[in-house]
């Protein structure tokens, strides 16, 4: 039982750490991409709208999902732990607290990435917007 307990701990763990690094590399590739961005090389706000949300959603998607998978194996631990409870017939409170603590690490590690991917997406957006008003007040000042 210790077995699946470790692999359920590191699983969660270990996904919850690849799909933070996979948000983080996404925000450093899109931080980049608006400070060489050049807003006269699109044609329409459309093309220039899709070129700065490309892959939004990945750091969005992480954000909204760290919390539910460390749930998830912190639900996985307490199961385990309780499982192990009553197979054994032990009941020292103890076993049950240590039990529980280690379980809820998963949550704790899932809020740990979720928490600074909200802010990420966020700074994002907030670029976003900003590269397309300079966009739209550009074309304005050309036009007018």
């Amino acid at each position: 039982m210790d077995g699946l307990n470790q692999l359920v701990e590191w699983g969660v763990i270990g996904l919850l750490f690849a799909l933070s690094v996979w948000a983080l590399a996404v925000a450093l590739e899109r931080f980049a991409f608006y400070r060489r961005l050049q807003p006269a090389d699109y044609a329409t706000r459309v093309e220039l709208e899709v070129a700065l949300t490309r892959r939004l959603t990945v750091i969005g998607t992480v954000a909204a999902n760290a919390p539910y998978i460390g749930l998830l194996g912190t639900v996985l631990g307490i199961m385990l732990t309780f499982q192990s409870m009553g197979a054994s017939g032990d009941m020292d409170v103890k076993s049950i607290m240590t039990g529980l603590a280690l379980a809820l690490k998963a949550t704790a590690m899932g809020l740990l990435v979720a928490i600074p991917c909200v802010a990420l997406n966020n700074a994002l957006r907030r670029r976003v917007r900003e590269r397309l008003a300079e966009f739209d007040a550009a074309k304005e000042r050309a036009g007018g």
